[in-house]
């Protein structure tokens, strides 16, 4: 045949292609080997030998393919003619990055299988597996969410913040994370302790079970203990005739969330020592008792030990709960990831509702750091959320949060001007000098407060209140 006619035989063509494709293949992978119909080896060639023990090809040929490759699918491609795409073998102690293919002939039948290692070592494809774990993560994360109206939203990546306080807050919960220890979670209402209590949950190995959250404080005394560990069929007038299961019920095998614990009442504190000692619970009404197995995490924005020596709750309980705690710094105690805050609210708000991509402005940082926040996060959430409403542009500025915080947050005036000759007052002189560096510093970050900070060696929450004192403002994008 003419080299003209072969170029236009698709047959010739496609026998090239393949010879020129297995060629590429054969140089480019770590090893390759091949099987017929009946799993027996036809050809392995050189690249392979060291990884198989072998010191030559006729050592593995005519041989089954598990014997010379252990527990190898080779044999199931050549049998079912699907490929294996992409997988990871074992093989000495070593993980391959395989290919296996099914062999076919002229007439598309099926005669065996070839097989490539395309990686020896995982070392390159570590981002990629990294990543495949962090996608199947989410994904069972997300399947919770649909499929368990009781799943935990929140992982550690949601509680934001580098400042040592919360950073010591995370790395406590995260050994929580990995025992079944009961925790107490301490601190100032709005702190999050729901969030870093949902994070726990779904670090651990309880993670595909319930998370249970029960508001102590927003239970009728009269109700509580039903709430808590159920009521057997028809335990008194009007109760349910197929009973009701409790908290601790529902929430078994998985976590229960008990906020405002301090708020229990005395005669239940007792049953909740005996459930958390022996891990059982006797439903109002009968005369069974039953076997649980749940984490308990309970919060409290009160002084446990004060409550303790005033005799409302009791210390034996309190020892209980009180394995490990964790206390949760208050937002003014943060400042610096004032930023960092505000930028996974915005985001959060501008998701939940019909709001343009909010952005965040210096200024607007800067007045917000010289309020208190007593309410902590859940009322920067707030204000943030009133901000985004009433704000056109969807870029807030110090003026815009200014007009709701409720503190003064107008920029200062400046003072009134002195009579020529007149003897400056040192501590005047002095706030002066410090206005003119910050406005310099500024003016050389190009508004950029970490930058700025970092020129002045201060830190971000000095700089944002030092703004404040002197009303400075930026006009630039958030940094």
């Amino acid at each position: 045949m003419s080299a003209s006619a072969s170029i236009r035989d698709p047959a010739y063509l496609r026998a090239r292609a393949m010879e020129t494709l297995f060629e590429r293949l054969e140089q480019l992978c770590e090893g390759a080997i091949a099987i017929d119909r009946g799993g027996r080896v036809v050809y392995v060639n050189e690249k392979y030998l060291a990884a198989l023990g072998l010191e030559h090809p006729t050592e593995a040929i005519g041989r089954s393919i598990e014997e010379v490759i252990p527990n190898s699918l080779m044999r199931k491609v050549a049998e079912t003619g699907e490929p294996i795409l992409l997988d990871i073998m074992e093989l000495g102690g070593e993980q391959l990055v395989v290919t296996r293919m099914p062999i076919e002939d002229e007439n598309g039948t099926v005669i065996g299988a070839i097989g490539f290692v395309l990686y020896d070592h995982l070392e390159s494809l570590k981002p990629l597996l990294a990543r495949v774990a962090q996608l199947e993560s989410d994904l069972r994360l997300a399947r919770r969410q649909l499929s368990n109206a009781r799943a935990a939203r929140f992982t550690f990546a949601d509680f934001v913040g580098t400042t040592p306080a919360i950073a010591r807050a995370k790395e406590i919960a995260s050994r929580a994370a990995r025992q079944s220890v009961t925790v107490l979670l301490t601190g100032e209402t709005g702190t999050g302790k729901e969030m870093l209590a949902q994070a726990i949950h779904n670090a651990s190995s309880r993670a595909e079970r319930p998370f249970v959250s029960v508001n102590v404080a927003a239970i009728p005394d009269t109700l509580i203990e039903s709430e808590f560990f159920g009521t057997a069929p028809g335990a008194y007038t009007g109760a349910d005739r197929r009973g009701r299961e409790g908290k601790f019920r529902i929430a078994d095998g998985g976590t229960l969330f008990l906020d405002e614990i301090g708020e229990m009442p005395l005669q239940l504190q007792a049953k909740l020592l005996r459930v958390l000692q022996e891990r059982e619970i006797e439903p109002l009404g009968s005369d069974k008792i039953s076997k649980v197995d749940v984490r308990v995490i309970a919060a409290t924005n009160v002084d446990l030990r004060k409550r303790v020596s005033d005799g409302a709750f009791r210390p034996d309980l309190y020892y209980r709960l009180n394995v490990l705690s964790i206390e949760l710094p208050p937002l003014r105690h943060c400042l610096d990831d004032l930023p960092d805050i505000c930028a996974r609210l915005l985001d959060d708000i501008s998701g939940s509702g019909d709001y343009v991509k909010a952005k965040i402005t210096p200024s607007a940082l800067a007045a917000l750091a010289r309020y208190d926040w007593p309410g902590n996060v859940r009322e920067l959430r707030n204000i943030l959320e009133r901000a985004l409403i009433l704000s056109d542009s969807g870029r807030l500025t110090g003026e815009d949060v200014a007009r709701i915080l409720p503190v003064d947050t107008e920029v200062r005036l400046a003072p009134p001007a002195r009579p020529a000759g007149a003897v400056v007052p040192y501590a005047e002189a002095e706030a002066e000098f410090e206005k003119h560096t910050l406005e310099q510093a500024l003016a050389a970050s190009n508004g950029q407060i970490t930058e700025a900070a970092r020129m002045l060696r201060i830190s971000r929450a000095t700089f944002y209140k030092k703004l404040a004192k002197f009303g400075l403002t930026t006009g630039t994008a958030p940094v």
